[in-house]
């Protein structure tokens, strides 16, 4: 049976994100977020969206790309946010994603499928959200289901015309919102000489966004058009941007890379200190860094959040326990945050600390489905409190966010069977049905 529209488009976003998410994985980290989204929210807020709502995530892929495939979330890869040298650039390309969204590129381009197909506008969803994600042929071949070849490659292409608007688009908003637009021209000399490569070896910006030389100089004249309009960037925003950069190459990088460079008592510095000397399993050095971070920043919720961290997979629970309480007590609305404090709670493993867990963990699920970990930890407090039937949902939503389609749905069909019929867990349960259904 065809879903109607609405379910359809609620099917189309939980799709989407499984494959993302699934193809490559996401970089989910409350501090490095927070940064990203400060730099993110001026330019979303000239250009009509709401900050709130539209969210930057980074995809863990080495590669040179930003992609947008619905209005709740800019995805950029960490190979793009690690090659950027000031916050200017990377709000450059929220400039030009987010006029992708306000312009209604990608409104237009679903209706257009969905119009063809509504089995095949999910296909090509999937499909485009694969290839932007960086998943090789055969991957993007098996989840686009069927769906036409010569659609799928191009669904998520964005054409000339369309990349002009965006252009034209995205130095206003850099304007509006005060942003220096050299950035944009930054951005677009590292994809220069892309097109001289064969498609296999070209960045998937590039495949994404078709970069010319009459677009390259169309950008140079719109910002030769607006000289001295646009502040360099405030010692705010290179803070923020220095530290999600701080975030991703610690966690990313080798440690002792990390470690010749993170010099001096700055915060950054001392945070990626103590992110290296955590991977290099020196807990002492780790720990003592950390504290030193929370002791200089008391009221700052994400370095508690990395104290947290560090203590928890240190395997020192009761103190984990205590500093996600602190660091949520400071940032209660933030999901991600929820999910570590709930997961630590877990660790705990006595009643209490599971009953409490389970509660924390429906308040982070309720406020982001995007973190495969919370629907994890769901799962596992869920069992503990004997309630089988939402483990297995929690767990169906899991595979479903990974793009394990089929996966999901026999957890989901188990699910099914044991939760009332009618229930939102049950309606939950035949969402994730009926989009495997229509996939087979």
């Amino acid at each position: 049976m065809l879903q109607t529209c609405a379910r359809l488009i609620a099917a189309l976003a939980l799709c989407c994100a499984a494959t993302v998410a699934g193809a490559v994985g996401l970089l989910r980290d409350a501090g490095m977020e927070r940064a990203l989204n400060e730099l993110a929210r001026p330019i979303l807020t000239a250009a009509g969206l709401s900050p709130g709502r539209v969210r930057v995530v980074v995809v863990d892929a080495s590669s040179l790309n930003a992609f947008v495939i619905d209005g709740n979330a800019i995805f950029i890869h960490a190979g793009l946010l690690a090659r950027m040298e000031t916050p200017e650039q990377f709000q450059a390309v929220i400039a030009h994603e987010a006029a992708h969204i306000a312009n209604g590129h990608l409104s237009r381009r679903i209706a257009n499928a969905r119009a063809s197909s509504r089995m095949a506008a999910l296909g090509i969803l999937l499909a485009a959200a694969a290839g932007a994600a960086g998943a090789n042929g055969e991957a993007v071949a098996g989840i686009a289901a069927g769906s036409a070849g010569t659609a799928r490659r191009s669904f998520l292409s964005h054409t000339r015309s369309e990349e002009a608007s965006a252009d034209q688009s995205s130095i206003r908003y850099l304007l509006n919102a005060g942003v220096n637009p050299n950035g944009a021209i930054e951005v677009i000399e590292l994809f220069r000489g892309q097109e001289a490569l064969s498609a296999s070896r070209q960045d998937p910006y590039n495949r994404s966004h078709p970069l010319t030389n009459d677009r390259y100089r169309a950008l140079q004249a719109l910002v030769a058009a607006n000289p001295g309009r646009g502040a360099d960037a405030s010692n705010e925003q290179k803070y923020w941007f220095a530290r999600a950069k701080g975030v991703l190459t610690a966690f990313q990088r080798a440690p002792t890379w990390t470690l010749r460079r993170a010099k001096g008592n700055s915060d950054v510095a001392t945070m990626r200190r103590a992110i290296a000397y955590h991977r290099q399993a020196n807990t002492s050095k780790a720990i003592a860094e950390v504290q030193s971070l929370v002791a200089a920043r008391p009221n700052d919720p994400y370095f508690r959040d990395l104290q947290g961290q560090i203590l928890l997979e240190s395997r020192q629970f009761n103190a984990a326990v205590q500093a996600y309480a602190n660091a949520n007590r400071l940032a209660p609305n933030n999901a991600l945050i929820l999910g570590s404090y709930g997961r630590a709670l877990l660790a705990q493993n006595s009643a209490q600390s599971n009953r409490k867990a389970l509660d924390v963990l429906v308040k982070a699920r309720a406020r982001d489905g995007r973190d495969s970990r919370i629907l994890r930890d769901l799962g596992v407090a869920y069992a503990r409190a004997g309630k089988s039937g939402m483990a297995a949902l929690s767990g169906a939503e899991r595979h479903a966010l990974r793009g394990r389609i089929q996966d999901a749905a026999t957890l989901a069909r188990r699910a099914a069977g044991l939760l009332p019929q009618g229930s939102s867990g049950w309606q939950r349960a035949q969402d994730i049905i009926r989009t495997a259904e229509s996939l087979k």
